[in-house]
């Protein structure tokens, strides 16, 4: 099917940037990556991932996450599951 229709939509400079080097790391074009979205969409019949408000306590972590806080860090999975008690 011939490509005719244009989407067109305004976005952060920033976020354009990055997520276009994520776009290029996968070999993918905005536009194909774009119809990428709109075929998913179009199969799932809405949005191919959730949507959420997140909770008090997600909301809590991301914030103490952005601010450096509360971290565990590990050297690797296994120190990770150590830590976790698996």
């Amino acid at each position: 099917m011939a490509k005719t229709a244009t989407v067109r939509a305004r976005i952060e400079p920033e976020l354009k940037e990055d997520v276009e080097k994520l776009f290029e790391k996968l070999g993918l074009s905005a536009t194909e990556a774009i119809t990428v979205f709109y075929r998913q969409v179009k199969l799932r019949n809405g949005l191919p991932f959730n949507v959420v408000i997140p909770n008090k306590t997600t909301e809590k972590v991301f914030k103490d996450t952005d601010a450096n806080r509360n971290l565990i860090r590990c050297e690797d999975a296994d120190d990770m599951f150590d830590k976790l008690g698996i």
